[in-house]
């Protein structure tokens, strides 16, 4: 849609309107995905800064966000996350890290009323709503229009996140030997695209049902998780990148190459062992990211190259399905399943 359109869009919902509301996925106790509902809150509003005062600000109608594994984790309460969502109920209670939307009230210099934009809100969260308010300082771009709104929120949390686990931290180069564990989901089908850009041979591992998908976006081979043991072959891997979280050194550790690195994409206490173990005393290594908590120049800088990757045709988007807000509980039912193929997108806004 035009800029023009999307101006004329914004003023005919006129969103600063003083007592206008919005609708809201939201938690308030940690449980299963029944604990999630739709609500009814006021529409946030910039604040009085000029644009060119430290702080400018944007208002942006949100028409896609995600609903992502770490968020089903987050609304579960498992321990791990507690330490940042709060002990005993949640502090956050609306959650959404990723949106592509339209800015329709703004005191930025960055960006303009009607601008389509994509990005993310980092650890405050809060694009599960059908408005949000972010910083001039936000990981957020403008969208061409050659790119729809769903194919950007679909390349933000998967690519965000295996981009600085592979270059950063497996320092993964070219000609180098790379296993990917859930080679289907979010994370995984963003991992087999940024490993293909950084020239590595790619295997990947998932269900039989999604052998063609992962090929079609650059893995060299495929293996079967059922059928398949990739610890007992003779092949030898520089990294393996576990998205799932089940894997461990032990298994892991014959089929590492001599400063092998098995990386482990779920954030939990119990690889703390075989992170701290590895690092004093063995060669090959397993390391963790918070990638999620990278300064936000940091990830500012790889969102322009995902932009651009996804303007030259070198990353795809990979969509599951495409739900409304009110179906945010059969949502999380099925995030839970964990037999997502690539990212399941909540449509906030029209």
């Amino acid at each position: 849609m035009s800029n023009t359109k999307e101006v004329k869009k914004a003023k005919e919902m006129n969103p600063l309107t003083e007592g206008q509301t919005m609708k809201v996925l939201a938690y308030k106790t940690y449980g299963g995905p029944e604990v999630y509902g739709v609500e009814d809150r006021p529409v946030p509003v910039l604040s009085e800064k000029k644009a060119d005062e430290k702080g400018g600000e944007v208002l942006i109608r949100v028409h896609y966000s995600t609903v992502t594994a770490t968020e089903a984790v987050f609304r579960r309460g498992d321990m791990m996350a507690r330490l940042f969502t709060g002990l005993f109920r949640p502090k956050m209670q609306v959650l959404g890290e990723e949106l592509a939307g339209t800015v329709v009230g703004s005191r930025s210099e960055r960006f303009k009323e009607g601008d389509r934009v994509f990005g993310i809100t980092g650890p405050e969260f809060g694009a599960h709503a059908q408005y949000i308010v972010l910083p001039d300082t936000a990981v957020l771009l403008p969208l061409p229009d050659s790119i729809a709104f769903e194919d950007a929120v679909a390349c933000l949390d998967g690519f965000l996140t295996s981009l600085p686990f592979l270059r950063d931290v497996g320092c993964l180069k070219a000609g180098q030997k790379i296993l990917i564990n859930g080679a289907s989901g979010s994370v995984g089908s963003a991992a087999v695209q940024v490993a293909r850009m950084l020239g590595a041979e790619v295997t990947a591992v998932c269900s039989e049902a999604n052998h063609a998908l992962v090929k079609s976006i650059g893995a060299d081979h495929v293996l079967d998780y059922r059928t398949a043991d990739f610890t007992k072959s003779d092949r030898r891997y520089d990294v393996i990148f576990d998205t799932v979280g089940n894997l461990c050194f032990g298994k892991c550790k014959n089929v590492l190459t001599e400063n092998g690195v098995l990386l482990e994409a779920a954030f939990d206490f119990s690889v703390f062992p075989a992170v701290l173990f590895t690092s004093l005393f063995s060669k090959k290594k397993v390391k963790i990211a918070a990638t999620g908590l990278r300064p936000a120049p940091e990830k500012l800088e790889d969102l322009k190259l995902i932009l651009a990757k996804m303007q030259s045709g070198d990353f795809k988007a990979v969509i599951d399905r495409i739900v409304d807000a009110h179906d945010i509980v059969e949502a999380h039912r099925y995030v839970d399943t964990g037999r997502k193929r690539g990212n399941l997108l909540v449509r906030m806004a029209p």
